[in-house]
């Protein structure tokens, strides 16, 4: 019997504070997905990732500081769970955006496409998290 070495359950970066560090956050997390075999609601989940890392980035990211983004398969492979680490207060406002606003509306999409999402306390700071079940795991 050939035994295969398990693959990470955690995988984290760090991203400073630049425009491009969301499509690095995008790109971090589909391979990470990829590496773990994840089909089943990828899209969804890296969507939330832009809209958790564009927020930190425009709400919760001092200048000269990042965020850290961390992937996590808490429960042996069925949940994928994402954090978004930022150093800013832990204040955050999910609204519902007038029409013809051209922003406001990454809170909502989070609430739409996760299974369970959420705000936790940190020093500094605070970490934005969600949660995907994949009912097709595999």
């Amino acid at each position: 019997m050939i035994h295969e070495p398990e693959l990470p359950q955690l995988r984290e970066a760090f991203y400073r504070r630049d425009r491009r560090s969301v499509s690095a956050a995008r790109r971090f997390t589909s391979e990470a997905l990829d590496a773990w075999g994840v089909k089943a609601r990828s899209e969804d989940i890296v969507l939330c990732v832009s809209e958790l890392a564009t927020n930190a980035l425009l709400h919760g990211v001092p200048p000269g500081r990042g965020f850290r983004l961390c992937l996590a398969r808490p429960d042996g492979g069925t949940t994928v769970r994402v954090e978004v680490h930022d150093s800013g207060d832990g204040v955050v406002r999910q609204r519902d955006p007038g029409r013809g606003e051209e922003s406001g509306r990454g809170l909502l999409l989070v609430a739409a496409l996760a299974d369970r999402w959420g705000v936790g306390e940190r020093s500094p700071g605070k970490a934005v998290w969600c949660e995907f079940r994949e009912e097709d795991a595999s």
